[in-house]
């Protein structure tokens, strides 16, 4: 580009390789935030102490904090801190060793540790590709692209495993964590507007989680009288499902999804859905569901039992369907597994080690020279996929070979999976891990879906 366009911003952003696109007041060459680069003038930039991210005018300074983006405001009801956070008993404080800095001796007693831990864990992972015909025409679509078409892929199968499931219907609450633009909870909806499900005339409610603000959402163009749509900006770590209003006034009951929950969100997510949300203190499993192919004049079993009786609380959980991702960024504090590792001589620190050496198994067989993530195409990345680099690779090539390390990857990512398993086990829920998609269309292809104990 020779010159900026007219009535832009004549700054050229050497990073960008063009000129910056902001507007220009009458008579100015330079948007406020390049004013500095202007001869004569008479006001200093300086940096936003809020976010580092701008500048503004110091001597406007005042009246910018007053409505600048990042300031801190007020704190919804549904916000309570760390209330998913888990427990702080000065372990999640060690220190993080890189793998890279351990000895030979060591790392051979990771492994066997890791070996020890995972024998006779009934933890299988089974192959179920699924696929929902409401996705079919997306999906047969031209228009999309290899990117467009992996996530549809997923998103079918995640819609196939919720009816596999009897999870999918109306009269009742999907909760999407770490939703982004929310495609997963469009297509849910899309699925439970044929006239099979809207023939039962039930409520149908769609709660988005998710921490950052989202472009393009897809909020808005789901909103139609027999379905109420709400998106709550805050991090799973803070967010009381007891409090929300939406779920106090319908009580419907609840079923999570998501879709590629990052690390600890997984953990996160689970705490939310099956510690907060049942505040009640319930002993008793939730009303019995019939699967969605079983005709029935209601959707619940009336030889259930008797109404536990209203509550300050959301609604039971039905279940969850989750995709697995990124287990190099989980934490031990969040982790609700902690139980199941400390009952097999394993600690914080092994929880560490394995994290990291979990990376192997989608990296362990990439050339080191090719394990940048800026060789990984944007695209490709996909919400919140793993396709990280592993920095330790060098360091243990001569211990392992690049097979060994996927293996031992998997095992790592196996074990971190079964705590969880055991953590839904320990509150009446049922829960298995499948392979939902084929490898081609992403490395992360492992799905959690758990349902209570009394419907499995």
């Amino acid at each position: 580009m020779a010159a900026p366009l007219p009535g832009r911003c004549g700054f050229f952003l050497e990073k960008k390789k063009r000129f910056c696109k902001m507007i220009v007041g009458s008579g100015k060459v330079f948007c406020g935030e390049h004013a500095t680069m202007e001869g004569g003038v008479s006001r200093r930039r300086i940096v936003c102490p809020l976010d580092p991210k701008h500048t503004v005018d110091e001597d406007k300074l005042d009246k910018h904090l007053k409505k600048c983006n990042s300031r801190e405001k007020p704190k919804p009801v549904f916000y309570v801190e760390n209330i998913n956070a888990g427990s702080t008993d000065g372990d999640e404080m060690l220190a993080q060793v890189s793998l890279c800095k351990l000895s030979h001796s060591q790392l051979e007693s990771l492994v066997d540790k890791l070996k020890e831990g995972v024998k006779g864990l009934q933890c299988e992972v089974e192959d179920s590709v699924l696929s929902h015909p409401v996705v079919q025409e997306e999906l047969n679509n031209p228009k999309n692209g290899d990117s467009a078409h992996k996530h549809l892929k997923q998103q079918s199968s995640i819609l196939g495993h919720l009816e596999e499931q009897g999870l999918l219907g109306r009269g009742q609450c999907f909760i999407e964590f770490g939703a982004g633009r929310g495609k997963l909870s469009h297509w849910i909806h899309e699925a439970l507007k044929t006239p099979d499900h809207l023939k039962t005339q039930e409520e149908l409610q769609m709660l988005l989680v998710e921490r950052c603000s989202t472009r393009f959402k897809v909020d808005g163009k789901n909103q139609d009288s027999g379905v109420q749509f709400e998106r709550l900006q805050v991090d799973i770590q803070h967010l009381d499902l007891s409090k929300v209003q939406m779920l106090r006034l319908k009580k419907l009951p609840l079923v999570g999804v998501g879709k590629h929950l990052c690390g600890a969100a997984t953990d996160l997510a689970l705490r939310c859905l099956l510690g907060t949300s049942c505040l009640r203190e319930e002993t008793e499993p939730p009303p019995k569901r019939l699967k969605t192919s079983q005709p029935a004049d209601s959707e619940w079993d009336s030889t259930a039992g008797p109404d536990p009786g209203p509550s300050p609380g959301p609604g039971p959980v039905l279940g969850l369907v989750v995709a697995l991702c990124c287990h190099h960024r989980c934490e031990w504090r969040h982790y609700v597994g902690q139980q199941f590792f400390l009952e097999r001589g394993l600690g914080p620190a092994e929880f560490s080690a394995f994290c990291r050496m979990s990376s192997w198994a989608t990296c362990g067989l990439r050339p080191a020279s090719q394990e940048s993530k800026s060789q990984v195409p944007n695209d490709d990345r996909g919400d919140d996929e793993e396709h990280e680099p592993v920095e330790e690779t060098d360091a243990v090539n001569r211990f392992l070979s690049s097979s060994e390390r996927e293996q031992i990857g998997l095992l790592c990512k196996r074990l971190i999976d079964c705590g969880r398993l055991h953590f839904l086990k320990a509150r009446g829920f049922e829960g298995k891990l499948s392979q939902y998609v084929d490898t081609p269309v992403t490395l992360e292809n492992i799905l959690l879906t758990a349902v209570p104990l009394s419907l499995s």
